[in-house]
């Protein structure tokens, strides 16, 4: 039997479902959700094995118009990441029309004509079999008008796992031969220290109003095992851009921090198989997403 192996990148506005249609292939939360803008902010690997091959997901940022020096770092990640997968999967939602937003990013993907490209219309749990016909129709006349088709069509819901299996194998029959590129048992590559910070800015967004989501960032210090390892100490600094920023995410009495924690703490537990003692301080970086080197501390 052949096996094939290789990457697939899914690409779309913010908020289409990218992260957890990742989420749902994988089997595993390896990409925070949340609808929230901006939520993604880092090509995140997850990864499929099946008997007939190996799907190397690249979960990447919404692409959209830049308004700050991170929101054109955001979309140069997805252009960077756009020229190395053999599969760009584009996904609109079966709920939503399609806009210019959808135009924008479908007319970027002549640039990348060694990939094959594939529409998924997500979602489709959030809509009637009318509209999801009406949604598939619209995403394959977007398709002849600017890329002379699609290599696939396929209607899916991440949350139901309605034709999960058949978007899987068809992804998988699109890539090359090769072997596998992950041992067995892989499901990301993402080390425990970023999947850390990544599951106390999603309690953050969680938590925040709407004004914060851009400016809340997140960084791990330590991760310390206790001697006897009945408990792992871990330390997080979320970072905002304005000092009016940072009460608001300490809230009355730090009854919002505290919200967070026990938000972000079940997650980390189960990640590193231990109870977890989390310690988190709000720290204040000046307009650091227009500042280089503010983003560079940043991970950005």
């Amino acid at each position: 039997m052949t096996h094939r192996s290789g990457f697939v990148s899914f690409v779309g506005r913010p908020n289409v479902g990218k992260s957890t249609l990742t989420n749902a292939l994988v089997g595993e939360k390896v990409a925070i959700t949340s609808p929230k803008p901006q939520t993604t902010r880092r090509a995140i690997r997850g990864i499929r094995t099946t008997e007939d091959g190996q799907l190397v997901i690249v979960d990447t940022p919404g692409v959209h118009r830049p308004r700050t020096l991170l929101g054109q770092r955001l979309n140069d990640l997805v252009q960077a990441t756009l020229g190395d997968v053999d599969v760009i999967g584009f996904c609109t939602p079966a709920d939503e029309r399609i806009g210019p937003g959808d135009r924008f990013i479908v007319e970027q993907l002549r640039d990348y004509p060694r990939a094959r490209r594939v529409a998924i219309v997500t979602k489709t749990d959030k809509a009637g079999r009318g509209r999801v016909a009406e949604a598939l129709l619209a995403v394959q006349a977007l398709g002849d008008e600017l890329l002379d088709g699609w290599d696939e069509i396929i209607p899916v819901s991440a949350l139901t796992a309605r034709q999960l299996d058949e978007l899987a194998t068809t992804l998988i029959g699109l890539l090359p031969e090769g072997p596998a590129l992950y041992g067995e048992g892989a499901v990301t590559e993402e080390q425990d220290e970023d999947r850390i910070a990544e599951l106390v800015r999603e309690a953050a967004l969680e938590a925040a109003e709407d004004e914060l989501p851009h400016s809340i960032a997140v960084t791990v210090g330590e991760i310390v095992p206790r001697p006897d390892g009945s408990m792992t100490d871990v330390y997080a600094d979320i970072w905002v851009e304005r000092d009016s920023q940072k009460g608001i995410v300490i809230g009355k009495g730090g009854s919002r921090l505290k919200a967070i924690g026990a938000e972000a703490r079940p997650a980390i537990e189960t990640l590193l198989g231990t109870r977890v003692f989390l310690s988190l301080h709000v720290k204040v970086a000046k307009d650091w997403q227009r500042d280089p080197k503010l983003l560079g501390r940043l991970g950005f």
